[in-house]
């Protein structure tokens, strides 16, 4: 091969650019961003693990429990005392109406609880039987019980990260949002990661993690940890050595200072280096940064990676927690993923359905937690566990429970975030969110918050921002 320095210009942008190209859009300006020279808040975060259950986990029977649904199974809401809820002016909140009112799901039998539930902690918080493990970290989280959405079908997956209707199009996701607005804490490493199978396309897709009109080089970088490759697009080209590629980004950099000295206004080229730079940087720290066998045995037990039914969302979030010690802003974690509406989706078989996927969750996270916090990094650390709506009170006429955007509930821990405590109410069905209600973008807020981002500063010219795509900051539950 003869030396790099021997290679045409043209064809050196070319190779360099073969293998790198794809990252090198989602690495542009990581460094310098035009929002990350923004004067931040004091943050209480400097990262985020933010943990999607696709598909609409019940409110009910993780973090919500209602003993009233056995009270009155087997009746419809009209008949009992809480007829009113088929009322309630919170049902204009829906935009796209997905059943008929006299024949769909609020007409239907109320269907008992099906688990169980007690205290933990010292604080007495509430949680499902199916996640005893979570429950052991009761003091730390702080669970949202009233959250609501528009979206009564499927498209909550987009709008719960996005804060706008799906039929309005596509948008920057809170994820890309912190991208933008954040400097790096490592140049080796992107600085907004995804893990697991993303939402489907009948539901947002990958658009559920990336940043729209922001740009690419906001969007969510995808890891794949069944690969040996966790990047393959950041490769070099073949037969490319690595000794040689950094012979020729030398030469690039020295093209880059003449050029510079003719065309000194020309930011992109400056940058486009820099990206170029970044992806050969990551071709090392990435392969490291997922690699679980430097991890001690303990900790594989602790995130559940010895047991079938656990490994795979333990390797996510042992991953997770590797990326955020190593500076990593933002991971993005999807579980239940089936190609579709999403395994949380439990119209029939809750019972069978949800036990096992809290099963597959419930060491996992509890894991992380308890990780973060005995290595000190839970109070610089956000942890958010959503869905993208709850599921109702009745049944349609069969053993499950169907999508519910009027009230469910969400967690936070650690980051600056109060633990043992349960913000706002849905009513005593679990129908409507009714005491301190929170729109999907309230979780936002909340998160831009915690890292030290207004999220009213983070606007682009020329693209105007709804009120409520900013949100509110959550008060009660930040320390």
């Amino acid at each position: 091969m003869p030396h790099s320095s021997s290679i045409p210009r043209r064809e050196l942008f070319g190779r360099t650019s073969l293998g790198l190209g794809s990252i090198a859009l989602s690495a542009m300006l990581q460094d310098e961003s035009i929002a990350g020279q923004m004067a931040e808040r004091t943050a209480k975060a400097k990262s985020v693990i933010w943990l999607f259950m696709i598909g609409g986990a019940s409110h009910m029977e993780t973090f919500d429990p209602k003993p009233a649904l056995n009270r009155f199974a087997g009746k419809t809401i009209e008949e009992t005392r809480h007829a009113n809820v088929l009322e309630s002016p919170y049902l204009e909140n829906e935009r796209v109406v997905a059943f008929d009112p006299n024949n769909g799901f609020i007409r239907n039998e109320i269907y008992p609880l099906q688990t169980g539930y007690r205290p933990r902690g010292e604080s007495g918080l509430l949680v499902s039987d199916w996640l005893p493990e979570l429950g052991e970290c009761a003091d730390d989280l702080a669970v949202v019980r009233s959250m609501w959405t528009e979206d009564s079908n499927h498209g909550a997956q987009l709008q719960f990260h996005t804060g706008r209707h799906r039929v309005d199009g596509f948008f920057p996701t809170v994820g890309a949002w912190a991208n933008y607005g954040l400097g790096t804490l490592n140049d080796e490493l992107p600085k907004f990661v995804v893990l697991g199978t993303p939402v489907a396309d009948c539901c947002g897709g990958r658009e559920c993690h990336r940043a729209n009109y922001l740009g690419p080089q906001y969007d969510g970088i995808p890891l794949d940890l069944d690969s040996e490759v966790p990047l393959p697009y950041a490769l070099p080209p073949k037969g490319v050595f690595r000794q040689e590629q950094a012979g020729q980004f030398g030469l690039l950099r020295q093209l880059s200072k003449i050029a510079q000295t003719e065309y000194p206004d020309d930011a992109q080229l400056d940058a486009r280096v820099k990206s170029y730079e970044l992806a050969y940087r990551m071709q090392a720290a990435v392969p490291e940064a997922v690699d679980l066998a430097t991890e001690t045995a303990h900790a594989h037990r602790l995130y559940g990676l010895d047991q079938p039914q656990t490994k795979q969302f333990g390797r996510y979030m042992l991953t997770a927690r590797r990326l955020v010690e190593r500076g990593v802003r933002f991971v993005q974690v999807y579980h239940g993923s089936n190609g579709g509406a999403g395994q949380w989706d439990s119209h029939k078989g809750l019972k069978a359905g949800h036990s096992k996927l809290c099963r597959q969750i419930d060491r996992p996270v509890a894991g992380l937690l308890k990780d973060l916090k005995q290595r000190g990094m839970l109070d610089e650390t956000l942890v958010v566990w959503a869905t993208e709506f709850g599921r109702t009170p009745g049944s349609q006429h069969g053993n499950g429970r169907d999508h519910h955007p009027y009230g469910f509930s969400i967690w936070m821990a650690g980051g600056g975030i109060k633990g043992g405590i349960a913000h706002g109410s849905t009513d005593e069905l679990g129908f409507h969110a009714v005491e301190d209600r929170h729109y999907v973008t309230d979780v936002h807020a909340t998160v831009l918050h915690q890292l030290g981002l207004d999220p009213h500063a983070l606007a682009i010219p020329g693209r105007k921002r709804l009120e409520k795509e900013f949100g509110s900051p959550i008060e009660q539950i930040i320390a």
